[in-house]
């Protein structure tokens, strides 16, 4: 049998930065989202489920695919069909070889559309498996808005994303750390006798406190995108502008609506003690629960007294029993919302008795 504890008391402030609120900001994007990268949770959003052409930004799943597929020190030949490319360039040169790591470079920083399809066919070998690798990894994340027709974002009626996926797409590609140093690189000079100094396009690097990435993008079909992040306080934001004249302006007024406005809070933290359960048939006759892992949570100060707490944990267990075996289950609830499932798990190992002394202690008990 289980039994049910309701806790409301068990959250720890992980920052103590003082918030004043501010208003929900008034942009001129016609889809917008913005993200707490750590816990995926959404603190704003416009339209955020829209379909729209997303330009350059879509080079932020050529970069993710490329980097899980490849290595930076792949020599990559450069053809033909990857030179002249319409649009930006970092001038590949038929029969030149780089480096991926310098193409993915010039990819995310000079946002060549060259560089991109020459990373495409060294990873996909064609354009069009590529492309599939990209629609895979989309629908592998929960981007199912998104739909790649090729690896830079020259516009395709069938080419197409949402702020909410291109956020989604964002927040996986930041577990990456070689991704991370890329996008937040202000200039990289490539291994190359010319054309050889990339700089970064995006200017939340320098205008905006902590920021940290991540692409622009623009066509004369989906307007000027850009996805953004900033770190502050080890709390990552991602804002995400679609068709949005004014861009930059609008994601940093997101970011500054999420800095000032949440705040994260340790709901539950690792090895945290929950209570001791009795054992059945163990040389113990009871052993610790604990929390095996931290969940941290972006909240509003207004927000706290919504926090729930379920604890699931049986009375009584049966011995074997390994240290770190999940015993029982933690369920974090904002209102009637489950933002969390966790384990909970034996803090030691408790042997089964044998028969005979099993037999002994029934006798005594």
């Amino acid at each position: 049998m289980k039994r049910k504890v309701l806790i409301t008391t068990l959250i720890i402030i992980f920052s103590m930065a003082h918030f004043s609120y501010c208003a929900k900001p008034d942009i001129s994007a016609q889809s917008a989202v913005l993200m707490h990268t750590q816990s995926g949770r959404v603190l704003l959003e416009y339209n955020p489920h829209i379909r729209l052409p997303m330009a350059s930004t879509t080079k932020i799943m050529t970069a993710l695919v490329a980097l899980e597929k490849g290595n930076l020190g792949d020599r990559v030949h450069i053809g033909s069909d990857s030179v002249g490319i319409e649009g930006s360039s970092i001038y590949l040169s038929e029969d030149e070889v780089l480096s991926l790591e310098d193409l993915l470079y010039g990819l995310m920083l000079r946002s060549g559309n060259d560089s991109s399809v020459a990373i495409a066919k060294h990873i996909g070998k064609t354009q069009q498996n590529f492309n599939t690798l990209m629609n895979e990894k989309a629908r592998q994340i929960g981007a199912n808005n998104t739909h790649f027709m090729n690896p830079h974002g020259l516009h395709d009626d069938n080419h197409y994303s949402t702020a909410y996926d291109m956020a989604l797409i964002t927040r996986t590609a930041m577990n990456i750390d070689d991704f991370k140093k890329i996008t937040s690189t202000r200039s990289w000079q490539a291994t190359r006798t010319k054309n050889n100094l990339f700089y970064n396009k995006n200017k939340t690097l320098w205008e905006y406190e902590g920021g940290d990435g991540v692409k622009t993008g623009y066509t004369q079909r989906a307007g000027r995108c850009l996805v953004s992040s900033a770190t502050r306080y080890g709390t990552q934001l991602i804002a995400v502008v679609l068709n949005d004249r004014n861009w930059f302006e609008d994601s940093y007024r997101l970011m500054n609506y999420g800095f000032e406005n949440f705040n994260n809070y340790v709901i539950v933290d690792q090895d945290q003690y929950i209570r001791n359960i009795n054992v059945s048939s163990g040389n113990k006759d009871s052993t610790a629960a604990i929390v095996e892992q931290s969940f941290l949570y972006p909240l509003r100060e207004d927000e706290l007294e919504a926090i729930r707490i379920d604890i699931n944990l049986p009375q009584i267990i049966e011995a074997p029993i390994r240290k770190g075996e999940p015993i029982g289950e933690i369920t974090v609830f904002l209102d009637s919302k489950i933002i969390h499932i966790g384990n909970i798990i034996a803090v030691e190992n408790v042997k089964r008795l044998g028969y005979i002394r099993r037999m002994i202690e029934r006798i005594k008990d």
